[in-house]
């Protein structure tokens, strides 16, 4: 990460975004605090921590990894003053694998569980400011909905126990900006970087376009290609496959917005 320090306008954005979070938004977090970091949430018992930090790392660009904290712990140093417990508008909960509940504050789930270990993966939210200034139109937040994700039939390369899919997010872009697309968010590899994927779906595993996996359709005009990025709900889905005991994440598109600001992850 590169010392690029935000506007104290900017983090007074995400601050005051986590604040109306932890009072009870519960919305999808895309085009909310523009050019601020977004993150993805996955946290796990102690004694799968070190599987998980294994999996993340040998599938950088699915589970880019943020920041660690550390057993029991809830703040992060991409966040000052956050409590990722709450700060995060809807999170899953997960037991042997399956989908328990959904909730719009965890704390309580720290008191259950007191050794869980934190990370959070960098979010493809964090590069949709700086395509649309590029004049690149990110069509799930022109249409005010959350991104469409799909499980693919492409397999992360597996750690310790844990073992699943990739997940992919798409955005249609008109076919004369793609490459300006990939040349764009290639330079962030810390939340994704380059999409994975451009084009027919069927490629990915993708039998149909219009029903992804997690958030919601978009819609795909005349003279668009779908293009589709690798996605930090990956984590849940190897939460599934190798049924973890015990897992909270992120509801998919519910984001922890940090006080970072993207052009902090710009590669070379």
């Amino acid at each position: 990460m590169r010392l690029n320090h935000a506007t104290p306008a900017a983090i007074d954005a995400a601050r005051q975004a986590r604040a109306k979070i932890r009072a009870g938004f519960d919305g999808p977090t895309a085009g909310i605090a523009p050019g601020m970091t977004q993150a993805n949430m996955i946290s796990l018992p102690a004694d799968w921590a070190f599987d998980f930090l294994l999996y993340a790392q040998r599938n950088p660009q699915s589970c880019p990894v943020l920041d660690v904290i550390e057993a029991g712990g809830y703040q992060t140093v991409l966040a000052e003053g956050a409590d990722i417990r709450c700060d995060i508008p809807r999170y899953r909960v997960w037991r042997q694998g399956e989908l328990v509940d959904e909730l719009t504050d965890a704390r309580g789930l720290w008191q259950q569980q007191p050794d869980l270990v934190t990370f959070l993966i960098g979010c493809s939210f964090t590069f949709e400011a700086p395509l649309m200034a590029a004049g690149i139109e990110v069509r799930h937040i022109t249409d005010g909905s959350n991104v469409p994700m799909y499980k693919t039939s492409r397999q992360c390369r597996p750690a310790g126990r844990l073992s699943g899919e990739l997940v992919v997010s798409m955005r249609p872009i008109a076919a004369d900006r793609i490459s300006d697309a990939v040349m764009i968010t290639g330079r962030l590899p810390a939340v994704h970087g380059a999409p994975v994927h451009i084009g027919d779906p069927a490629l990915l595993g993708i039998a149909d376009i219009s029903r992804p996996d997690f958030g919601d359709p978009v819609r795909i005009e005349p003279g668009e290609v779908p293009v589709f990025w690798a996605c930090g709900v990956t984590p849940q889905a190897a939460v599934m496959r190798s049924r973890v005991p015990f897992a909270v994440s992120h509801a998919p598109g519910h984001m922890l917005i940090t006080d970072i600001p993207d052009n902090a992850w710009l590669g070379g």
